[in-house]
């Protein structure tokens, strides 16, 4: 796709920038980081934090409780 584009030692250039990975064909990965997401609003983010720190804080508390329960 670069090579029709670009000229060939443009589109090298700009290919060599791109790391390609596979990816489910349906997005699967994508509706799990989703409801990763939802779980930690619904858990440890519904209340209201002062600052980025203590969001940060918490969240990583959070994180440490879920990996210790193997959720």
């Amino acid at each position: 796709m670069l090579y029709a584009a670009f000229p060939p030692a443009e589109a090298r250039r700009l290919a060599r920038r791109f790391e390609l990975h596979p990816t489910p064909k349906h997005g699967s990965w994508l509706n799990m980081d989703e409801l990763e997401l939802s779980v930690l609003e619904r858990q440890c983010l519904a209340r209201r934090l002062p600052r980025r720190e203590a969001v940060a804080t918490a969240a990583a508390a959070w994180e440490a409780a879920r990996n210790a329960a193997h959720a």
